[in-house]
């Protein structure tokens, strides 16, 4: 059979592909304008033979990363909104309410008002010497720049260029030491070229009674203008201080305020006032959490704190001390002029049989000669108070003057004697 050629009009042959191919949806005419015909492979995929035609990007899956995208910015955005929400309360700026600006007066009588009243006349001393230096408060005593404050303070200054003063205003000076006493634990220092100076009215410690308020100024550990507040909790509280040198030459006697007030070291020296700003007391010791009595001294944080136990050297007392410290530089202290067991266990203080050094135990011409005391008495009440031992017996006598009288009740042989005798009068260290 004669090859197959193309038929002049007909129908396609099978599995024919004209030559060349055609391009991409283009149909070829055939000649001598036959209608036309399109080859067709009922065989063959659609579009075999036809370049493949370049990929189209799924609408759908760019709709999905679109919404995905929005959904993590508004969740975002909805998340922050909602946390600033429900911080703020609302989308409007937070204002908080708060007092309007009024007046700040305080009655003279409050705490404040006492504060503001006193702080002027209140200072902090500053004291080093032999190593060492130490805190503690003073307050000012008259427009000539005497100031008041325990001995145990200013006691380890080795000249007056160790003691800096510190006012509420913070100006600072160099104070000199007037005087000083240790068996009262009182000193008076002054400061010279201060002007402005304000000195603190003194009260008097015989009219406190028990409960009455009370407000303590100092510089625990050397925290200045330091203001607390309590009430007189007891009064003629017997109390001995110091006693650190071992021989009992810096042991102080006080017939003490206790108060509530809190106290730590570095208060001393600093006043106890009363409700109308007056200073009542020189507060100088406190009871520690182990047992013990303590000064403030100032220092580290590691010394024992208040427990609501301080004691206060009764302004009566003070005035008296310092007065004579200023004018002589020394202070006399009431005597009865015997000499004391301190070792006695019994109720009472003993009239030893012999004085320490081997002397008579009543002093020939003294207060107790005169007035008939005889060595081995036992003294158990010094004008009807109770005294046990002999600390409180000097704790009472102290609490005097020389040249007060005083009754004393005394046992001997088992009776109970009663004795006056007028206090005489030695020179202090």
């Amino acid at each position: 059979r004669p090859p197959a050629s193309v038929p002049p009009q007909g129908h396609p042959q099978p599995h024919a592909h004209p030559q060349p191919h055609p391009q991409p949806h283009a149909h070829p005419q055939p000649q001598g304008g036959a209608t036309p015909w399109v080859q067709y492979d009922p065989w063959g995929a659609p579009g075999a033979d036809a370049p493949p035609l370049p990929a189209k990007k799924s609408r759908k899956g760019l709709a999905l990363a679109g919404a995905l995208v929005f959904a993590l910015v508004t969740g975002v955005i909805g998340g922050g909104i909602g946390a600033y929400v429900e911080r703020n309360g609302g989308l409007t700026p937070v204002e908080l309410p708060q007092a309007e600006a009024g007046d700040t007066d305080r009655a003279p009588d409050s705490v404040a008002g006492i504060a503001a009243s006193a702080l002027p006349g209140v200072v902090t001393l500053h004291v080093k010497g032999n190593g060492s230096s130490g805190t503690g408060t003073g307050f000012v005593l008259d427009t000539k720049g005497h100031i008041l404050t325990n001995n145990h303070v200013v006691d380890g200054a080795a000249s007056s260029e160790d003691i800096s003063v510190t006012f509420s205003s913070g100006e600072t000076a160099r104070a000199k030491l007037i005087g000083k006493d240790t068996g009262y634990d009182l000193a008076v220092v002054q400061v010279t070229g201060v002007s402005g100076l304000r000195a603190l009215p003194l009260g008097n410690s015989d009219n406190v009674r028990v409960g009455d308020p009370v407000v303590a100024i100092g510089a625990p550990f050397d925290l200045s203008n330091t203001v607390t507040s309590g009430i007189i909790s007891a009064k003629e509280r017997p109390i001995t201080a110091g006693g650190e040198k071992g021989d009992g030459s810096d042991i102080s006697y006080v017939d003490a305020l206790q108060t509530d007030a809190p106290i730590n070291p570095g208060n001393s020296g600093g006043p106890l006032l009363d409700s109308k700003a007056r200073v009542i007391g020189i507060n100088s010791a406190i009871r520690a959490a182990g047992g013990g009595s303590g000064e403030g001294e100032g220092g580290s944080a590691s010394q024992p704190g208040s427990i609501g136990l301080g004691f206060a050297i009764p302004i009566n007392q003070g005035k008296r001390v310092a007065e004579e410290l200023i004018n002589t530089g020394k202070a006399t202290h009431p005597v009865i002029g015997v000499s004391l067991d301190m070792q006695f266990n019994g109720d009472g203080a003993r009239v030893g049989e012999k004085g320490k050094d081997g002397s008579a135990s009543v002093t020939a011409g003294g207060p107790a000669a005169k007035a008939g005391l005889r060595p081995g008495d036992v003294i158990t009440k010094v004008d009807g108070q109770r005294v046990h031992n002999g600390e409180e017996l000097i704790v009472k006598i102290r609490a005097h003057r020389p040249g007060d009288r005083l009754e004393l009740t005394l046992t001997r042989d088992g009776k109970e004697l009663t004795k006056t005798l007028t206090l005489g009068s030695s020179q202090g260290t």
